[in-house]
């Protein structure tokens, strides 16, 4: 499970993750991060408007006592919410976030949604953060291109991550070979499109076989395009199936195969339209 990818500032990032959109906070996130945490999970994906700050943190504690890790075993990423967008504004979150968790830095901070017209600020935000050691790696989510070559024409530090929505029915191809080209990692947030795969014809085909769900398949395609991943769940045995995608490689036809399933489908608002 130590499979790592590393970020164009040298930083090395776990390619797979908990993710806990939509998890409660209190005891259901805690037992989650608790479980991944026990199953080999090092990085673990939350955001100010999840309202779980606090127990992720929680989480975080008791696993680290339980399984005798330290902190810097540990990849924590948070995301700034459109409300707290502009420059001091995204200090205080994220400081705030840093109280929330508990913690006295971040691995990984990102700016949640290009809010027209505060993005480039809040980006200014960041990179004081990052050049004051209070987050290792910073980066956005949901930036399409136009956001991040605007982003990037007035930074003086390079993005190091795009967390995007990405999974067989919107694979992100041009997007991504963007992001390649600048060295910046993409990461999937939804990448097993919120469960709408898993009736999919083809990927049952590809999963049988594989001996594999059509999670462990999906997932394994994103590893394949060199994705980093946060799959969600609060059930352990599939926080356990989710992570068992080391053992086996997809072939070149599974691969095209997946690959031909998009159709630019969201189950996300567009990052170029969205009102909150």
């Amino acid at each position: 499970m130590n499979n790592l990818v590393k970020l164009n500032n040298g930083l090395e990032m776990p390619v797979i993750g908990l993710g806990v959109f939509q998890v409660e906070d209190g005891q259901v996130v805690i037992d989650s991060v608790k479980a991944a945490i026990r199953n080999g999970y090092r990085s673990i994906d939350t955001a100010a408007i999840y309202q779980n700050e606090e127990g992720v943190g929680q989480g975080i504690r008791e696993a680290l006592e339980e399984n005798g890790l330290k902190r810097e075993d540990l990849f924590i990423t948070s995301k700034v919410w459109n409300a707290d967008l502009g420059y001091q504004s995204t200090i205080d979150a994220f400081e705030l976030s840093l109280k929330k968790l508990g913690l006295d830095y971040l691995d990984l901070y990102l700016i949640h949604w290009p809010v027209e017209g505060k993005y480039v600020e809040s980006w200014k935000a960041l990179e004081t953060l990052y050049k004051n050691g209070k987050v290792k790696a910073i980066g956005m989510s949901n930036f399409q291109i136009h956001h991040l070559k605007e982003v990037m024409a007035n930074a003086e530090i390079m993005p190091m991550i795009n967390q995007v929505e990405l999974h067989p029915m919107l694979s992100q191809v041009e997007l991504r070979e963007f992001l390649k080209a600048n060295s910046i990692q993409v990461e999937a947030w939804a990448p097993l499109m919120q469960g709408q795969l898993f009736e999919n014809e083809t990927l049952l085909q590809i999963a049988n076989k594989h001996n594999k769900s059509i999670a462990q398949v999906v997932l394994r395609w994103h590893l394949q395009n060199g994705v980093v991943i946060i799959p969600k769940s609060i059930k352990e045995h599939r926080i356990q199936e989710n992570a068992n995608i080391f053992d086996f490689e997809l072939t070149e036809e599974d691969m095209n195969q997946i690959n031909s399933l998009n159709q630019n489908h969201r189950v996300g608002p567009d990052p170029d339209n969205f009102d909150f």
